[in-house]
């Protein structure tokens, strides 16, 4: 249900009898129809009536709930939630009101209750507010059933992300407004994060639209592309962090974005942020935001109204309780969609600690991580001692006991070890302003753009940042490089991660997991650049790697004349070129680093390929 149930009451049918309406020449005067009497329900039970009473002008959104219990039958409370879009506290209480009224009855064993007289309330009922797009839904059957299969398909929420699932008829109903308010076709819209799979649903009911895709979340990704290939459908997917930066193919690209954030004053402020950073041209561009808060807590909304004031959006217009959701019942399972005006180009986010801009889980502003000084300097010092080979003990090669993942123990380094001198190494990411007296990177600096730095680098991941430790890796310039990430951390935790992280960085760099560096909750992953990454296929993929911020186009191109000269058969770049044009149509606008990654794989087929390619029209040539 959107928007509140009752509407302004006309004047009584018979309050007066002289017409006063003004009355124009040739312009026709609607006639009012006549409001329901008041008396035409008996009154409802008293305890009904003074929980509406305390509500005040409110009233319409508890009312909701008893005119759904009005129908006699069992509802939970979590039902009642995402029937009405009223936040769990108020359906919690009206609840309570009634039992101690006696006019419920509850089935405590299957968390359910229902009216004792339920047909002492169908004075409850009463007309709703007209919704925007309810008209347009039975014009696309089959748009409805493709977005129902693709949500039930599609991967879990994760709640590290602030994930909950829009339903299948919010993507549709969003497509719909998106459709209906503005002209995309031939035009661009860009999601700032995508779980709700809004992309595919527009690109179903306005072919002529394109759409590209930012998110975090890799499964995500993963099911946009798949259900796009498997439709036919207009939308590219690009990974990212944001709290990092939009990928540089998607600055200034888009007509129109679409986001439903965290909902924290720095996560919406920063998602939209990196939207405005999106559109080709802010004035004459929109930034359409789900955002959401219970009624309850009606401060939070505002911080966050305030925010986008001050980052220079108008609120051109807020449709209450617009999106509905598979859970978050304590804002009522729904949303409102507000549709911002940029007044300029909005500054880049500046706020609070943008790594913790999520509600819960280890991104949250509650959450602990990060690197103290004594952990801090604890790592430092064991880096110094695998860069200078200080300590002549050879580092443990034995298995964690409690795991078989072919980590090793953070013990005194190898012989090879002393090869590698004592540089000192840059720190890239948060560290203690103790321990960076020498060169300091922040990570999205690393991640912009090639920083050269020295011969070794040791990067902070802990604290929320885990999830980047591959493009991490990728993006680096230096010969050695230390990622370091909580031993919990997917990518180090067992041999199944591990072996995940090697084929994404591999053949470009040798790989050691260093378990326990600096405390034994923590795991160093060493990378070193790799001199013979094998044949024609590896050589191509190691050049690739060692350019990870280029665009993945160029860097196949200048990678396959360097393995035709190594070969001893040069080629040209017109030939280079001519082979990548093959190439399938993913690869294009990509560096390494925003590409999703299940195109990894593919990537290694591709390459391949293009080195067959290259040969076939060097043959050709004779």
């Amino acid at each position: 249900m959107a928007g509140h149930p009752i509407s302004p009451g006309p004047d009584e049918t018979g309050a007066s009898t002289t017409d006063k309406t003004t009355r124009v020449p040739g312009i026709p005067v609607l006639e009012t129809p006549a409001a329901p009497r008041p008396d035409q329900h008996p009154p409802l039970p008293e305890a009904a009536q003074n929980f509406l009473r305390e509500h005040g002008t409110d009233a319409p959104r508890p009312r909701m709930i008893l005119a759904l219990l009005s129908d006699g039958r069992w509802w939970s409370a979590n039902d009642l939630v995402r029937a009405s879009g009223v936040a769990y506290a108020v359906v919690s209480s009206l609840l309570k009101s009634l039992e101690e009224a006696g006019e419920l009855v509850r089935e405590p064993e299957r968390d359910r209750c229902r009216l004792r007289r339920p047909a002492h309330y169908n004075g409850a009922n009463a007309p709703i507010l007209a919704d925007p797009v309810a008209h347009l839904l039975s014009e696309h059957p089959r748009a409805a059933a493709e977005l129902v299969r693709a949500v039930h398909e599609g991967p879990s929420s994760d709640l590290d992300l602030d994930h909950v699932s829009a339903t299948a008829e919010t993507a549709l109903r969003r497509a719909l407004f998106l459709a209906t308010r503005f002209d995309l076709s031939q035009r661009t819209l860009l999601c700032v994060g995508d779980h709700d799979l809004t992309s595919l649903a527009l690109t179903l009911v306005q072919p002529g639209a394109r759409v590209s895709v930012v998110d975090l979340d890799e499964r995500v990704l993963a099911h946009i592309d798949a259900v796009a290939e498997r439709l036919g459908l207009p939308v590219r997917t690009y990974s990212a962090d944001l709290r990092l930066g939009l990928p540089a193919t998607l600055r200034e690209s888009a007509d129109l974005v679409f986001t439903d954030p965290p909902y924290t004053p720095d996560g919406v402020e920063l998602f939209v942020r990196r939207g405005v950073e999106g559109l080709s041209d802010p004035k004459r561009g929109r930034v359409l935001v789900a955002y959401g808060a219970s009624e309850t807590t009606p401060k939070l909304a505002a911080a966050t109204q305030a925010r986008m004031v001050r980052s220079g959006l108008l609120m051109e217009a807020v449709w209450p309780d617009f999106n509905r959701y598979l859970g978050a019942e304590s804002i009522g399972a729904a949303s409102d969609l507000y549709v911002l005006r940029p007044l300029s180009r909005t500054r880049l986010f500046a706020g609070g600690d943008a790594s913790r801009v999520y509600s819960q889980g280890s991104n949250a502003k509650e959450a602990k991580g990060g690197l103290t000084l004594e952990r801090a300097t604890a790592v430092l010092e064991r880096v110094s001692e695998l860069l200078g080979g200080e300590g002549a003990e050879a580092a443990q090669s034995t298995q964690d006991p409690a795991k078989s993942d072919g980590a090793e123990k953070a013990g005194r380094s190898d012989r090879d070890d002393l090869a590698a001198g004592a540089a000192v190494p840059a720190l890239v990411g948060d560290w203690p302003r103790e321990v960076t007296k020498d060169v300091r990177v922040r990570l999205s600096t690393w991640m912009d753009s090639p920083t050269a730095v020295g011969t070794c680098s040791v990067v902070n991941l802990t604290g929320g940042w885990e999830r980047l430790a591959p493009r991490v890796a990728l993006a680096a310039t230096t010969d050695e490089t230390f990622v370091l990430v909580p031993s919990s951390s997917r990518w180090v935790r067992d041999e199944a991660g591990q072996r995940e992280f090697r084929s994404l960085v591999e053949p470009g760099s040798r790989v050691r997991f260093l378990r326990g560096l600096g405390a034994p909750d923590l795991t160093a992953i060493r990378l070193r650049r790799n001199p013979e990454p094998g044949g024609s296929t590896g050589r191509l993929l190691a050049h690739v790697q060692g350019r990870a911020h280029g665009t993945l186009t160029t860097t196949m191109r200048t990678g396959l004349v360097e393995v035709a000269a190594w070969r001893g058969r040069p080629t040209n770049k017109r030939t280079a070129r001519h082979a990548v044009a093959s190439a399938p149509g993913w690869l294009n606008g990509h560096s390494l680093l925003d590409l999703p990654e299940h195109r990894f794989s593919e990537l290694r087929v591709l390459a391949s390929e293009l080195v067959a390619r290259v040969e076939e029209l060097q043959r050709a040539k004779g």
